[in-house]
């Protein structure tokens, strides 16, 4: 009972991982309807920025700060460049957008600052510590001491500010929205920029786990199980779809891996999403859309 309770305390924590690297298209679809296919990118752009701020001499506050400036006019930039001339286009002309503006960025990545791999310390070692008997590592407990106060500053963003009951609006009826006075295309380029930041603090931590090299921005595909099972438009099923992701794919990697040869880690959230796809399309917290014809 142990061995088990360690295996899935430690999924759940990788879980709030996946989280981060969600809630960059959660902030985006839910006001938009676009699904951000760039969002790693986005996340290998400010990573690889950071390191090579620090590698340059530059104290890691004031590159952080930096960063955080970059990644801000980036996302309002992505915004009123590429996608706000294409409102009102089709939902696979928006993707496909997103797709290739991926491939902009890591471009402009490498020409800026190189393709070599680059090693990122937080200060943080990945030492396990002992609580209450349950072995954690210790750079997973911080990773994901940040994701839920990132989680929670979010939440408390848009449930009790003027900004984040625009936002709920919009997600709601951008018509209706409008119509009440709310500036749509500011909305936007706010929550494109916020998504930049989002993807600064995604970058740092994936980053010094496994690294600062252009495989990092793969880790969209990380955030698509959590995004199936928790709901395309909601932070909170980001939370619960990150923690049965994490959970789910260590529990099975450890007690079903050995049937099958092992490496099943990979690919059980998938076979999970797809489940879920079949018992419930929207996800755990999402909302179905009906439309009259």
């Amino acid at each position: 009972m142990a061995f088990f309770i360690e295996v899935l305390t430690g999924g759940l924590l990788a879980g709030l991982m996946y989280t981060l690297v969600a809630i960059g298209f959660v902030l985006i679809y839910k006001a938009s309807g676009v699904f951000n296919f760039a969002q790693g990118s986005m996340v290998l752009f400010a990573a690889l920025t950071f390191v090579s701020i620090v590698e340059r001499g530059v104290h890691s506050a004031a590159a952080f700060a930096i960063t955080l400036v970059t990644m801000l006019v980036l996302g309002a930039l992505i915004e009123r460049v590429v996608l706000r001339p294409l409102v009102n286009r089709p939902p696979i002309t928006l993707f496909m957008a997103t797709l290739g503006l991926s491939f902009v960025i890591e471009g402009l990545a490498q020409t800026l600052w190189g393709a070599q791999v680059h090693g990122l310390e937080l200060g943080i070692e990945d030492v396990p510590l002992d609580v209450l008997g349950v072995s954690l590592s210790k750079f997973d407990m911080f990773a994901s001491g940040v994701a839920a106060a990132l989680v929670l500053v979010l939440g408390l963003l848009f449930t009790r500010t003027r900004l984040g009951l625009s936002l709920r609006a919009v997600a709601d009826d951008q018509l209706a929205a409008l119509a009440v006075g709310i500036d749509l295309q500011w909305i936007w380029g706010v929550v494109w920029a916020v998504a930049g930041a989002v993807g600064l603090v995604t970058g740092l931590l994936w980053g010094a786990r496994v690294g600062v090299q252009f495989s990092l921005s793969l880790i969209v595909l990380k955030a698509l199980p959590v995004l199936i099972i928790g709901g395309f438009n909601s932070i909170m099923g980001t939370i619960v779809g990150g923690l049965i992701v994490g959970g789910s794919e260590k529990l099975a990697e450890v007690y079903l891996g050995q049937l099958v040869g092992g490496g099943i880690e990979n690919w059980f959230p998938y076979v999970l999403a797809l489940v879920f796809l079949l018992w419930r399309p929207t996800g755990l917290f999402g909302t179905a859309s009906i439309e009259r014809l």
